[in-house]
């Protein structure tokens, strides 16, 4: 792969992994209070999958964001007019 080809990967990589680490920072705050002591963990886990996710962002800006043709967008679509 060129590197112009791993770059285009990467735009469209990074907005996955920027939700996929999001929905498991949830999760793991749903779990918080269910843990007991335990739970100042899973609160230290959320925080790192932020800051990760802010990191990252700040890595698919610099790649001048996602590519034309892979901008999020809802599954379902309605179509006007």
């Amino acid at each position: 792969m060129t590197e112009g080809k791993d770059i285009q990967k990467l735009r469209a990589l990074l907005p996955h992994w920027i939700r996929h680490n999001a929905e498991h920072g949830a999760e793991y705050k749903t779990w918080v209070h269910k843990a007991g002591r335990v739970g100042i963990y899973l609160e230290a886990a959320a925080d790192h999958c932020e800051s990760a996710n802010f990191t990252l962002q700040q890595a698919l800006e610099k790649l001048g964001g996602p590519p034309e043709d892979k901008v999020e967008h809802e599954h379902s679509v309605t179509q006007e007019g």
